[in-house]
């Protein structure tokens, strides 16, 4: 593990030893450590059973975030799949975290965020499958929006959750509704925007300087209000960020209509993740929309 990290260091230019190496967190599903060098800081992930491509589509994520140079992300330095007896692993760019002025990285955010935003694809999805926590996410594009949320989004999570036996008989039944009459609320009218795809208040960080560092992202090209609307289910997130992305990027009228439902994807995917603990969550938006 070392030496493919030291590998992967020289590579970018950094061919001096490790100095010191100590174990910080690393979220639900990888352990992590900051590794330093005589020229760098760096940020490494590793998991022994990783999920397929789990590091490849996170550094390719990044990747597609960074390029618009809208909002902070961290660079990545390499990654490494399973071999022999090494992990899985992704080495990333150490950001130093700073004190937080909320209402005004608030506003820097929504800014950004807005920008981001901007950066738009001909079709909704990605040329990739990646992952939303530990679920997978699927992503082949579609020209529709409302048949690939319909499809990649609620009717993917609708199938996990039969498997997992978290799918009775009302649920099933308010959700197959939704589903058929989705064009109700959607629409396909609305660009495909790029987003972060998991954008609640532990995937992102704050550097020394204020701003805002996107991480741990799930990319697709999307309805940017899917997006608002996650970060608006657990909070996080100050006022002056809404305000700020209202003032650059406007919500179209009838949003808050359409909220609830592009909150009823995260909770299908914290009900596979979770649990029933969920359930309820989902049963109260399926019952605003469904008979």
């Amino acid at each position: 593990m070392a030496e493919a990290v030291a590998e992967v260091l020289r590579q970018t230019g950094d061919p001096t030893p490790v100095r010191v190496s100590r174990r910080v967190a690393g979220g639900d599903i990888n352990d992590a450590a900051r590794v330093e060098t005589e020229r760098g800081v760096y940020f490494v992930k590793w998991n022994s059973k990783p999920l397929p491509k789990l590091f490849e589509v996170e550094a390719r994520g990044l990747e597609l975030l960074r390029a618009p140079a809208a909002i902070r992300v961290p660079a990545v330095f390499g990654y490494g799949e399973p071999a022999n007896r090494r992990p899985a692993f992704i080495v990333l760019e150490w950001i130093d975290q700073g004190s937080v002025n909320r209402s005004a990285m608030g506003e820097m955010f929504g800014r950004q965020l807005a920008a981001l935003h901007r950066e738009t694809a001909s079709e909704f999805g990605l040329g990739y499958d990646n992952y939303i926590g530990a679920l997978p996410q699927p992503n082949e594009p579609m020209p529709s929006w409302v048949a690939f949320y319909r499809e990649r989004r609620l009717g993917f999570q609708r199938q996990l959750a039969r498997q997992k036996g978290l799918m009775p008989p009302d649920r099933e039944r308010r959700l197959g509704w939704l589903m058929d009459h989705l064009d109700r609320w959607l629409n396909d009218e609305v660009q495909p925007s790029l987003i972060h795809g998991d954008l609640w208040g532990g995937n992102y960080l704050v550097d020394t300087q204020g701003r805002p560092v996107l991480i741990d992202p799930a990319v697709y090209y999307a309805d940017r209000e899917i997006e608002l609307a996650f970060t608006e289910l657990f909070g996080g997130f100050p006022h002056s960020f809404y305000e700020a992305y209202n003032e650059v990027y406007p919500m179209s009228p009838g949003y808050e209509e359409r909220r609830p439902l592009y909150q009823l994807y995260h909770l299908l995917t914290h009900l596979n993740l979770f649990g029933e603990s969920y359930g309820g969550s989902v049963d109260r938006i399926l019952r605003r929309y469904a008979p």
